[in-house]
C-alpha cells in the first residue's frame, strides 16, 4: 500500500512530519498530563525583541508550533494543498528558502507593529526590564496592552503558509477554489486578495478576544509577494486544475 506522503515534494513532506511531532508535546500539556502550562511553548515560541523572554533561536521555531488543533490543521492543510504545487514549481531548495523568508517577515512586521504600539505608550521603542514589572502603576490603563506584548508569545507558521497562498494566486491565478460557505468554486486571484483584506481588517480593527496575530500573516504574505516578483515564478502555461 503506498504512503500518503508519496507524493509530496522532499520539503513540504519533511514540514508536514516536523510540524506533526512537534505539536504532541502541546497534546500532552494541553490535556492537563503535566499542569496547565505548556513550558515547550513558553520557551520555543517568539516574544517581542526587548521581551526578558526572547531568543533569536525562537526567530526559526516559533514556526513548528501551533496552539491548538484547529491552528495546525488548517495551517497543515495548507501547506498540503498549496505547498506541495508551489514547490514543485519553485524546486526544493528555493522553496525551502521561501517558506522560511516568508516566515521570518511574518514575525519582522509582527514586532514592528508592536514596537509601534509601545512607542505610543511610552514614547520609546522599548522600556528597561526593571520598568516593566511596575507597568501597571506607570502606565494604567495601557499597562495590560504593554504586559501582553512583553509576555505573550506567538507560535505558528501561518506566516509562511500566506506566503505560500500568496504565491500560489500568483503562479495559478486561475486555479478555482472551494471555500467554505460559498456553494460555487472562485478564481484564486479573486479569493486570495478578499483573504488578505480582511486579515488586514482584523489587524487594524483589534477586535477583543482576538488573539491572533493578523500583521504576521501580512508579513507573511507581502515576502511571498515579493519573492514571487524577484524570482519572476510562472506556472506552466498547460497547467489546469
Amino acid at each position: 500500500m503506498q504512503s500518503p506522503l508519496a507524493n509530496i515534494p522532499p520539503v513540504a513532506k519533511n514540514l508536514l512530519i516536523i510540524n506533526i511531532l512537534c505539536f504532541i508535546p502541546s497534546l500532552y500539556y494541553s490535556h492537563g498530563f503535566a499542569g496547565s502550562s505548556d513550558p515547550v511553548a513558553e520557551y520555543f515560541g517568539v516574544y517581542y525583541f526587548n521581551s526578558p523572554s526572547f531568543k533569536p533561536f525562537q526567530l526559526i521555531t516559533y514556526m513548528f508550533l501551533h496552539g491548538g488543533w484547529a491552528h495546525i490543521i488548517f495551517n497543515m492543510f495548507a501547506l498540503y494543498s498549496f505547498g506541495t504545487v508551489v514547490e514543485y514549481i519553485m524546486g526544493s531548495k528555493r522553496f525551502l528558502a521561501f517558506y522560511f523568508i516568508c516566515g521570518l517577515g511574518a514575525i519582522v512586521l509582527q514586532m514592528m507593529v508592536q514596537a509601534f504600539e509601545v512607542h505610543a505608550i511610552t514614547g520609546h521603542l522599548s522600556i528597561p526590564s526593571p520598568e516593566l514589572e511596575s507597568s501597571y502603576l506607570i502606565y494604567g490603563e495601557h499597562a495590560q496592552k504593554l504586559y501582553d506584548i512583553y509576555h505573550g508569545n506567538m507560535v505558528g507558521a501561518s506566516g509562511a503558509i500566506f506566503g505560500l497562498l500568496i504565491a500560489f494566486g500568483m503562479i495559478y491565478p486561475n486555479a478555482e477554489l472551494m471555500i467554505m460557505f460559498i456553494p460555487v468554486p472562485v478564481k484564486a486571484k479573486y479569493i486570495i486578495p478578499v483573504y488578505i483584506l480582511i486579515e488586514l481588517g482584523l489587524g487594524i480593527g483589534q477586535f477583543g478576544g482576538d488573539n491572533v496575530a493578523h500583521f504576521a500573516h501580512l508579513g507573511g504574505a507581502i515576502l511571498g509577494f515579493i519573492l514571487v516578483k524577484a524570482w519572476r515564478l510562472q506556472g506552466p502555461k498547460d497547467f489546469q486544475f
